[in-house]
């Protein structure tokens, strides 16, 4: 509740700043672009507890338009790799399950972010260092795919747990970072961000086990029960296979680079222009 209430306070003092100082923050440059990778690290059902660090790659491409000097609104999008694997665990019960999966996840978001510094009248007159904080809502797209004898398999179609979820879920994002002004232009930061998601499914894992003997194709059925491959029996229908109590998250760590797009670029002046031109000509 206090994640829900965090995120609701931002986006309600977003949308009041909008609200207020569209056409009165006046700066040739009103939109930031901003370029980043970096990490990002699963946390779900084939992931030990405490194990934090298990980075993949990612990438994003966002836009920025600050409100007033601290407040501001940004979309972004992500790509992102993930994957997780009971063989690398340290505890026997997920040794023994043997699952696997990996993923290439997007991930399209919007958030309120509020600097801890405001920025000056003019778009170059911000601080050299500034930290902000940001949390939104967003939606993922994801993929989970399991090799077997050298090829990769779609899990979300054979309903391995007798599921048929959405591949798309919601999440939200929230965190921080701290930017550093390199030049009237262009900044450099770095940023942290938790995504809690309202899916249990980003690796195919979540609650029992099915009767395996339902399955027409042995693939599939495989793919559902690894156990066999290591030597085990099947397990029986109703079996715990996942943890339904704990969706499925991750975190993103990125690099990114930032540039104040020309004032022609989407410009809240040329609006300001026309409406400056309508009021002389009705003079």
């Amino acid at each position: 509740m206090k994640k829900i209430g965090l995120v609701s306070l931002i986006i309600i003092c977003s949308i009041q700043a909008f609200s207020q100082s569209f056409y009165n923050y006046r700066r040739g440059r009103d939109i930031i672009a901003s370029l980043g990778t970096g990490t990002t690290t699963y946390f779900g059902d084939l992931k030990d507890n405490g194990d934090y660090f298990d980075p993949k790659f990612n990438l994003n491409l966002g836009l920025q338009y600050f409100f007033n000097k601290r407040v501001s609104g940004r979309v972004e999008l992500q790509w992102f790799s993930l994957e997780g694997a009971d063989e690398d665990s340290e505890e026997n019960g997920k040794i023994n399950r043997n699952l696997s999966f990996k993923s290439n996840n997007y991930e399209l978001n919007a958030v309120g972010m509020i600097q801890a510094f405001p920025n000056g009248t003019r778009y170059y007159q911000r601080k050299d260092f500034n930290f902000y904080a940001f949390a939104g809502i967003g939606l993922i797209y994801f993929n989970p795919k399991a090799e077997y004898q050298g090829k990769k398999y779609a899990l979300q179609p054979i309903q391995t747990e007798g599921v048929k979820y959405s591949r798309i879920a919601i999440v939200i994002p929230y965190g921080g970072g701290i930017r550093y002004k390199i030049d009237p232009f262009w900044n450099v930061g770095i940023e942290v961000g938790f995504r809690q998601t309202f899916t249990d499914y980003i690796d195919d894992v979540s609650t029992t086990y099915i009767d395996n003997t339902t399955f027409s194709d042995p693939i599939h059925a495989t793919l559902a029960d690894r156990r066999p491959e290591i030597g085990l029996s099947r397990q029986e229908a109703g079996s715990k296979r996942g943890n339904p109590d704990r969706n499925d998250n991750y975190l993103i760590l990125n690099l990114k680079v930032e540039f104040y797009l020309p004032a022609e670029f989407m410009s809240t002046a040329k609006f300001r222009s026309k409406r400056r031109g309508r009021r002389a000509k009705g003079r």
